[in-house]
């Protein structure tokens, strides 16, 4: 990774770390909880959706700085997506953080969440940083299980 493109995650991973968007709870949305016990993550995601688009999405929760930015980016790059979008973007995303290292992964439809290649350099955090994806995922299908990355 590029010194410029690592000073780039570490910038916006700090601040949707330390000032989460959507970090809230919708009422009425279906909701499912999400832990990672290898380092104790615990969020909950929060999805309403209407005629297959995602109207309201938010989390609540703690965790680690990855997680907690993941899900951060997550709902603000799913906002008013079709449920059929929110699904390939996660299947995208699930790729760039789990490719080989040297794997070349056309990012252009990602956007800012590119940033999240980084973690493929530490293997122990890609579930931080998927735990939100994983839970949205549930969420969308409907799932009610506490979603665990182990």
């Amino acid at each position: 990774m590029s010194t410029e493109l690592r000073q780039l995650y570490q910038e916006v991973l700090i601040d949707h770390a330390k000032r989460p968007r959507n970090f809230r709870e919708i009422a009425g949305a279906r909701s499912v909880e999400g832990y990672n016990p290898l380092c104790g993550d615990r969020i909950r995601v929060y999805v309403d959706t209407d005629a297959g688009q995602v109207r309201g999405l938010g989390f609540t929760g703690s965790g680690c700085a990855i997680s907690t930015a993941s899900a951060s980016m997550m709902t603000e790059a799913l906002q008013g997506k079709t449920t059929a979008e929110a699904e390939r973007l996660a299947d995208a995303f699930q790729k760039l953080v789990t490719g080989p290292m040297d794997a070349v992964v056309d990012d252009s439809h990602l956007g800012k969440l590119a940033i999240f290649a980084g973690v493929r350099e530490f293997p122990v955090r890609v579930k931080c940083a998927t735990l939100a994806w994983h839970t949205l995922r549930s969420a969308l299908h409907g799932d009610a299980a506490v979603v665990s990355t182990e």
